[in-house]
């Protein structure tokens, strides 16, 4: 009895390990299905179209500020990057926000005049960031393929505001704004859409974490900012 348990171990073992042999896939492999046209050929999803390794990029675009209640902001970035290989890159980023009150903001005063209200105006940050791309896809829709790369990066900024911290500790008497530089965390989640070989589209959803003041200058808080952004690149 032991020695039939044994063997059933044994030949479970080499299935297995022959099993996991097979999962295994270079961008080379090519699978061959018995119930397919014997001449057709199916590729495995690693063969990349697009390649990134040993290139550089610029990328140009716009978007909207979604942090901040009392502020609405519009942004127009700019990127440039390389990539060392197809997972790890650079990225330095400059991003110009141009913001103004909310209709929430606008709202309140409006029903309290007298109301002061602490708010924060981001004019504009630049930043240097380390990129991880360890996935892509192919989405076939309408018999096209759409090839995409996920990319996450992680860095820091140095970002420059205006705010009306006078207004608050002078109960609205001192109007004159402040203007403070921070240092701060920064990261993003992007995917890239390939166009062609050159060209590409690029949804980004880019944060940043920093202290600042707070209203009373008695100390500082941590604060985030969040950016939505749509852009076109263009890969040499």
């Amino acid at each position: 009895m032991r020695l039939k348990v044994l063997g059933c171990l044994f030949l479970s073992t080499l299935m297995f390990t022959s099993l996991l042999t097979s999962l295994k896939a270079a961008e080379s492999d090519v699978y061959g299905f018995s119930w397919l046209d014997p001449d057709k050929e199916v590729y495995v999803l690693q063969n990349r179209k697009f390649r990134k390794a040993g290139r550089m990029y610029v990328n140009a675009g716009a978007g909207i500020t979604t942090s901040g209640s009392y502020v609405d902001s519009l942004n127009i970035q700019g990127r440039l990057g390389f990539f060392m290989n197809e997972e790890f890159g650079l990225e330095v980023l400059y991003s110009k926000n141009n913001g103004k009150d909310s209709d929430t903001y606008n709202s309140l005063i409006e029903a309290n005049s007298s109301a002061t209200v602490f708010k924060r105006k981001i004019n504009d940050y630049v930043g240097a960031m380390v990129l991880w791309s360890p996935f892509y896809s192919k989405i076939n829709t309408f018999n096209s393929i759409i090839y995409a790369d996920y990319i996450l990066g992680l860095g820091v900024a140095k970002l420059n505001q205006t705010n009306n911290k006078k207004a608050m500790t002078s109960n609205g008497t001192d109007t004159t704004l402040t203007d403070e530089s921070n240092t701060g965390i920064m990261w993003q989640f992007g995917m890239k859409f390939y166009i062609n070989e050159h060209w590409s589209i690029k949804p980004d959803f880019t944060a940043i974490h920093y202290q600042s003041e707070n209203a009373s200058g008695t100390k500082k808080t941590f604060n985030s900012n969040y950016d939505l952004t749509l852009s076109l690149g263009y890969t040499f």
